[in-house]
């Protein structure tokens, strides 16, 4: 596939962020997880975290790292949706996952996920999706696992300290590594 080329589905296009969509990414992944525009979706984590989520010099180095891209996904021409996929070997790391919280809940979410998943398996040749979520949160852990990503019980510590992660609201936060087999279909 050509990457450069944005994949239509309908009215919903893929395409891989370049340096131009910097400021939209931010502004998109930060209305996603933080402050009260957060709260208009189901994704927040207002209520766990304060301060930022990511920054243009962090979404720049996700953009320009080696076998990194950040996905964009696009409806009639505005960006609406966005992760970012990482080649690790056999596996991919699907992270920075945000929909814009007023179209959550309306199947968006689970388009991306799947092209995703279809784009790192035919174009990396990967069997399996890797991510990374806060523990505590279970509603969306529940969600990862409707569509079938299964917990490991492998947990890696919250970066307390660390202000371009967020500032924890409590004492309790760990990252968990959930598990897809993407297989070969």
């Amino acid at each position: 596939m050509d990457t450069a080329l944005p994949r239509e589905t309908g009215r919903t296009a893929f395409r891989d962020a370049t340096d131009a969509d910097v400021p939209e990414l931010v502004a998109l992944i930060e209305s996603a997880y933080r402050g009260d525009s957060s709260r208009a979706g189901w994704t927040t984590e207002a209520d766990i975290l304060e301060g930022q989520r990511t920054d243009p010099d962090g979404v720049r180095a996700t953009l320009s790292a080696p076998g990194s891209r950040v996905l964009v996904v696009e409806r009639d021409g505005a960006m609406v949706a966005c992760c970012h996929l990482e080649h690790r070997g056999e596996a991919a790391y699907f992270g920075m996952f945000a929909v814009r919280p007023g179209l959550q809940g309306a199947g968006l979410g689970k388009l991306t996920i799947a092209e995703a998943e279809r784009s790192a398996r035919e174009d990396w040749g990967v069997s399996e999706m890797q991510m990374t979520v806060i523990s505590v949160r279970e509603e969306l852990i529940a969600w990862y696992e409707r569509r079938g990503y299964r917990r490991t019980g492998r947990m890696s510590p919250f970066p307390y300290g660390d202000e371009r992660f967020g500032i924890p609201r409590r004492d309790d936060l760990a990252f968990e590594l959930l598990v897809k087999d993407l297989g070969q279909g």
